[in-house]
């Protein structure tokens, strides 16, 4: 149901051919990087979290994990996942198909600094067995982001 919502989002933009669909699992980083055939830097990641009481997405590079501090100091919370229950109903997409695009109204999305480093990188497209290959640029505008953001550690040292 939700990789038809992204394809339906892609539509007016001329892309709902270039979500691509594998017949293997992309659920995971390195499940997706295996997929596509690309090292699983590049695998846009979107994290989900609670920020009061709304929906805060974060897209960034596989290798990179969320930092408390900067996360903190960003969003002045403590960092808060989602549960599965509440990453569905907040965006309608399952774990696994999470996107930075095509979410409803009131889910603030956010990209980490950490996918910059790459012309291109591929976040899922809304299935656990899909993903779009985009630049950064794209990614933005697609995604309607709130802006660039560095609340990530662990892959500076590539």
């Amino acid at each position: 149901m939700s990789i038809e919502k992204v394809r339906a989002y892609f539509r007016p933009l001329g892309r709902e051919g270039d979500i691509l669909e594998f017949p293997v699992s992309s659920a995971t980083v390195e499940l997706a990087a295996q997929a596509v055939g690309v090292i699983p830097a590049r695998i846009a990641k979107t994290l989900s979290f609670l920020v009061e009481d709304h929906c805060v997405l974060i897209a960034a590079a596989g290798d990179a994990k969320v930092d408390n501090s900067k996360y903190k100091a960003m969003f002045h919370t403590k960092a808060k996942m989602l549960t599965p229950e509440q990453v569905s109903q907040f965006t309608g997409h399952a774990i696994g198909g999470v996107c930075p695009f095509a979410n409803p109204d009131g889910v603030e999305t956010y990209l980490d600094v950490s996918l910059k480093r790459f012309d291109t990188v591929f976040p899922a497209a809304g299935s656990s067995n899909s993903a779009i290959q985009l630049t950064c640029g794209e990614l933005e505008e697609y995604a309607h982001a709130k802006g660039w953001i560095d609340v990530c550690k662990g892959w500076q040292e590539l």
